[in-house]
């Protein structure tokens, strides 16, 4: 076989030798750090606690999101062949149609998401429907024979070797070869459906109990516009020819439109399915629930700063609109706050953060005494207190109880006050401090709110609200407050009533108001007159010049003025308050590490630079210097950075020598000497085909002895 690689080669490498393997805890990896404190199980177990409670949540939101549409599918396929049940040769011959019920399920371009909703809904059908499901991906389905064969392999639960067999048309079941055709899975489901004659009940009877005689068979192919046309058309024909044989119902997984149907099919195959089309529900109402329930909640103690919750909305509507990944990044914020954070041991309910915090060892007290936010508090007290916190290890817990039930309180206002604002915000027009809560709640957390412009603007668009936009709204926030368990909402409920008892007199009074607008005959002629006209002109420029509220207008401003107090009172930016530091995590360079990935940077580094990553004490060099330790890829990388567009490899080869041999002595033996060359020799070839696998080089046509650089220089 002709290769353009620079090189082939078999490489054998011994096996070290067995190591007794010590066991390790994960809690042991929060001890790892510079500086950890002794409470690092009791964070490691609040962080997995947390993360647990938070994971079934998630999966439960997930779940009610999708009930709706695993319902309308569930009733579909129960319908998809109403008549297969009587199967009789009646039916058989008077069957007129060959369509094929389709279900094209649009699920959005969250591709990453899909194989959650797929397995989810797999397990609905299986629990509901049909036991007989298989799911299909495009990559596994390059030829009909392909598709076939992992069609029927699925449906008998057979094991199918990765290696073909002789004959691609056949698959291996419990001893015995099976032809891949539709025929065959026809005569398979015949004998599966086929009821006992004895009385003894089986395994099919209970399952055709709860499935019915003939369930039907669902085929799932997850990515639909990935499918070759040609494999699509042949599939659906050979299909449409035994669906009076066969109960078979298709899922298309359709990530961009329900029309790549009919612009991947032509009007002849197409016409063989009976299309119903389902929708999911959006990925941003999806993330906009999760932040909901997760993030705009006082039931999970652990927040995110404004910076970081920032990054990981980004990602999501600039990469790939997945929830899950957004979920992900979440976790990866909880996992690095209680791993950097020595006292997150306090992120936990009130209750235990209390009994955490009078247990407080000295070295924990003096992590306290180090935060921002602590300090700051330290210092606008009296100097007798200031003395006391700093130096007595009681006083200290005492205050930090109570700053944490302070913490407590401020996140309760918090979350009611920014529903209540986003009431009267969300739809003002061109939405000034944006449409979604997620956006007003990055707002709020980065600075205070209301000394921006977008603020000031929607209280000037909110003065102008008509009279029924301001009813529903207030009766929003009073069943927002109503249902929050902060202890001012009474009083805000109390005020918020109080507006609407107002707002209804005036309505009263408006109804109960005479008509004046009927006067007498002599009083019209009366106001007709000349000199009434000018009179009554005068007095509508006055009235222009000072114009004058009405009860109405003036119940509008205090309604504004209210809001605007509330807003003021308890929307203050996190880390203005005291410990935010303990709950809430703002490292934003973390998750932009982690999380945004930069391949060209994380390369280089490693090839440039490999104690970044291997932390070997000898890999540590001056600026410009090689160390031979390095691995020869690494040795070879750096070498190659020197050179043009064109590199000589008989040059690269003396270079690597050089640097290999840099740590024996001048008199070396001869023999080993050139025992040693080939040794090098090997590795610098070795080297060479990872940087050419790795796409940095390729073979020149213009000079045999040369390779072209096909990535950037030096960085």
């Amino acid at each position: 076989m002709s290769t353009s690689s620079v090189s082939k080669g078999c490489f054998v490498f011994k096996p070290s030798p067995k190591k007794r393997r010590v066991s390790h805890k994960p809690e042991d990896d929060f001890g790892e750090r510079k500086g950890a404190s002794e409470d690092t199980e009791l964070r490691f177990v609040t962080c997995q606690s947390l993360w647990d409670q938070i994971k079934a949540e998630t999966e439960q939101i997930q779940e009610d999101l999708n009930k709706q549409l695993f319902d309308n599918l569930v009733s579909f396929l129960r319908q998809s062949h109403p008549d297969f049940q009587e199967k009789t040769t009646e039916w058989t011959r008077g069957m007129k149609s060959r369509e094929i019920p389709t279900a094209a399920l649009v699920l959005g371009v969250n591709v990453t998401d899909h194989s959650l909703t797929f397995r989810s809904l797999t397990d609905v059908l299986q629990n509901n429907i049909t036991p007989y499901i298989a799911m299909l991906e495009a990559k596994n389905c390059a030829g009909i024979k392909n598709l076939m064969q992992k069609l029927m392999g699925q449906l008998m639960n057979c094991q199918i070797d990765e290696e073909p067999l002789e004959d691609e048309d056949y698959v291996q079941v419990s001893q015995k070869r099976i032809r891949c055709s539709m025929s065959s899975l026809v005569t398979w489901y015949e004998s599966v459906t086929k009821k006992t004659d004895s009385g003894t009940p089986s395994k099919r009877t209970s399952s055709s109990s709860k499935y019915g005689q003939y369930p039907p068979v669902v085929v799932v192919l997850k990515d639909m516009e990935s499918f070759s046309t040609k494999v699509l058309e042949d599939f659906i024909v050979i299909s449409s020819e035994h669906i009076h044989e066969l109960p078979l119902v298709m899922i298309f997984g359709i990530a961009t439109s329900p029309m790549m149907i009919h612009n991947v099919l032509p009007h002849s195959v197409s016409s063989l399915l009976c299309i119903e089309l389902f929708q999911s529900l959006s990925c941003k109402e999806h993330l906009s629930t999760i932040i909901d329930k997760l993030l705009l909640t006082p039931q999970y103690p652990f927040k995110l700063g404004e910076k970081a919750l920032q990054v990981l909305i980004n990602l999501f509507l600039y990469h790939d609109f997945s929830v899950q990944n957004f979920i992900k990044g979440y976790q990866l914020c909880i996992v690095e706050h209680f791993y950097s954070q020595p006292l997150s041991v306090l992120c936990c309910q009130l209750a235990d953060a209390k009994t955490r915090a009078n247990a407080l060892s000295h070295d924990q007290c003096e992590n306290v005494r180090r935060l921002p936010s602590f300090r700051r508090y330290v210092e606008s007290q009296v100097s007798e207190k200031q003395i006391a916190l700093l130096t007595e290890d009681s006083c200290l817990k005492e205050t930090v109880q109570e700053l944490l039930q302070d913490l407590q309180v401020y996140h309760e206002n918090y979350i009611s006050a920014l529903r209540c604002l986003h009431v009267f915000t969300s739809f003002l027009p061109k939405h000034p401090l944006g449409k979604q809560i997620r956006e007003l709640h990055c707002t709020c957390l980065e600075d205070r709110v209301w000394e921006t412009e977008e603020y000031e603007s929607s209280l000037q668009l909110a003065r102008m609200l008509n009279k029924s936009d301001l009813v529903t709204m207030l009766q929003q926030c009073v069943e927002i407050f109503v249902s929050s368990s902060g202890k001012q909402s009474d009083e805000i409920v109390e005020k918020l009533k109080e507006f609407l008892t107002q707002f209804q007199k005036l309505e009263a009074e408006a109804f109960q108001e005479p008509d004046v607008s009927i006067s007498s005959p002599k009083e019209l002629q009366k106001k007709t007159d000349l000199y009434h006209l000018q009179k009554t002109l005068l007095e509508l420029k006055e009235s222009k010049r000072s114009k004058k509220l009405t009860k109405f207008e003036l119940l509008r401003f205090e309604v504004v003025d209210y809001i605007d107090s509330l807003v003021r009172k308890y929307l203050l930016p996190a880390d203005h308050k005291t410990l935010h530091e303990v709950v809430y995590f703002n490292t934003a360079s973390v998750l932009r590490e982690h999380l945004n990935a930069a391949p060209r940077i994380a390369l280089h580094t490693a090839l440039n630079n490999p104690y970044c990553y291997l932390k070997n004490q000898a890999l540590k060099t001056d600026g410009g210097s090689i160390s031979n330790k390095a691995p020869d890829i690494c040795i070879v990388y750096r070498l190659h950075l020197e050179c043009g567009r064109l590199i000589n490899l008989v040059d690269w080869l003396e270079a690597f020598t050089t640097v290999m041999m840099a740590a024996e002595g001048p008199n070396a033996d001869g023999a080993s000497s050139d025992q040693d060359d080939d040794v090098i020799h090997a590795r610098f070839i070795r080297a060479v085909s990872e940087l050419e696998l790795l796409g940095f080089i390729k073979p020149s046509k213009q000079k045999t002895d040369h390779v072209a650089r096909l990535t950037w220089g030096g960085c």
